[in-house]
């Protein structure tokens, strides 16, 4: 069944309408839980390498749907009043200062560390968005309203946060696959966002990052534009799908979804580097 699915992928060209049809379905696919979550580009990577595109080929041709799926997702986010953008261009900034390093060295360093790193890390921060910030804080003195809809304020100085999401978008220009979760996270522990807002941070911060790794991806002729724009289509249908699914289903939807897709991705890299 494999060796089939394989053998179809690498011999079929991208105007056959069986490959149209299956790229614009993975794609959909990919953008729904990318839009609410994350890592689902690793799914990408597999699809493009199988139909015999290299790895650096494969990671600058995912950037395309990326950033127009996420161009969407962001403008529905702002729409439904869930992205402040002055937040948005506070977290955008460092991730795509970090994002232009992460792309060159791209192609000299190994993943392997990294992948295992997530994958211990992930996990556990996944667990941590279920605590209840607000009683915690009460608890310490710092919730200063009594609002239920405020958030305790931020844990670390605005350099130090620079710095993280820095690193992070370094990360994100290396490899998509997860960075989402990561942006969403800072953005939780933090800058004291609800996950719905950090969600939606995350949606603008991708856009500010990407096209600057694409850059960097098209520079060194490390992008197919062929089966790019086709799977872009399928991440524009899922990203605005898993943008309204993520809003109306609420917080605790988001939270139970990233949990899954954490676990689920993590387990997948552990056993990657084990086997």
């Amino acid at each position: 069944m494999i060796e089939e699915l394989h053998n179809f992928l690498s011999t079929t060209p991208v105007t056959d309408y069986r490959m149209i049809i299956l790229l614009i379905c993975c794609g959909a696919f990919v953008g729904f839980i990318n839009t609410i979550a994350g890592m689902a580009t690793a799914l990408s990577y597999g699809l493009f390498m199988m139909m015999g595109l290299p790895i650096n080929v494969a990671n600058g041709t995912t950037r395309v749907g990326v950033l127009l799926q996420f161009l969407t997702t962001s403008a529905i986010f702002k729409k439904e009043g869930y992205l402040d953008m002055k937040t948005g261009w506070r977290v955008g900034i460092p991730v795509g200062c970090g994002a232009i390093f992460g792309a060159l060295l791209a192609a000299v360093l190994k993943v392997k560390v990294i992948e295992i790193v997530m994958a211990i890390l992930l996990p556990i921060m996944s667990v941590l968005l279920f605590i209840d910030k607000k009683k915690i804080s009460r608890s310490a003195g710092k919730l200063k309203s009594s609002d239920a809809n405020s958030c305790p304020g931020e844990v670390l100085s605005s350099f130090w946060i620079f710095i993280i999401f820095m690193a992070i978008g370094v990360y994100g220009g290396f490899t998509h696959s997860g960075v989402g979760l990561l942006i969403m996270f800072g953005s939780f522990f933090l800058l004291g966002l609800d996950i719905i807002r950090s969600n939606a941070i995350k949606q603008f911060a991708v856009v500010i990052y990407t096209p600057l790794a694409l850059t960097v991806f098209i520079i060194y002729g490390q992008v197919n534009w062929g089966i790019a724009l086709i799977y872009a289509i399928g991440n524009i249908i899922g990203g605005i799908a898993g943008s309204y699914a993520s809003i109306k289903a609420g917080e605790k939807f988001i939270k139970v979804f990233v949990a899954v897709i954490v676990i689920t991705m993590s387990s997948y890299l552990i056993l990657k580097h084990l086997i």
